[in-house]
């Protein structure tokens, strides 16, 4: 590989890997509905596993409310079992044809839990961003052909990168804070 395809991988990957911190902060709950809190509910439907989004629309009417309409009527009940039992602590609402989820209002213990939780999200998506820098610097030092003032410019390069990956951690987490404090 060349210095500049490690570089070039280097970078989707820590892209990557600040996508997944983005997912993982989106089923966090802020004090307003989002749908992406129910990102991770599985339903159990018609003998197979699926996630919500495969079997519901999931719309925001207002600011706490969050409404769960079927594409089939017989999925109200395994949606609102899938979400009862989920660590979310939601108490879904069935109308017969939609469920309506009401947010309560976050107490200050509950955004500091929040909080911290995003932090450890964030903490490894450090985590994993310096991983890929690990293995560019390997990749970089296996690298035939090539003087060592090249390596050292490449490794130099790599953790300019991995400095502005960590920077955009950073810059996300913060984002959240806001949000859920806010």
């Amino acid at each position: 590989m060349t210095m500049k395809s490690i570089q070039s991988d280097a970078r989707t990957r820590m892209q990557k890997a600040i996508e997944a911190l983005e997912n993982n902060l989106s089923v966090l709950r802020t004090g307003r509905a989002n749908p992406g809190i129910l990102k991770k509910i599985l339903v159990e439907y018609y003998g197979s596993t699926m996630p919500l989004d495969q079997v519901a629309t999931v719309t925001t009417p207002d600011a706490r409310t969050l409404v769960i309409t079927p594409w089939d009527r017989g999925a109200l009940s395994p949606i609102e079992r899938a979400i009862r039992d989920s660590d979310l602590g939601l108490n879904p609402n069935n109308k017969g044809d939609a469920i309506f989820i009401t947010l309560p209002a976050l107490t200050e213990e509950r955004r500091k839990e929040l909080v911290k939780t995003a932090r450890g999200y964030a903490e490894d998506g450090k985590v994993a961003v310096r991983n890929v820098r690990k293995a560019a610097l390997e990749e970089i030092k296996k690298t035939e052909g090539v003087g060592e003032d090249e390596i050292k410019r490449g490794e130099q390069d790599v953790q300019k990168l991995t400095d502005e990956f960590v920077k955009k951690v950073d810059e996300v987490l913060h984002r959240k804070e806001q949000d859920i404090l806010g």
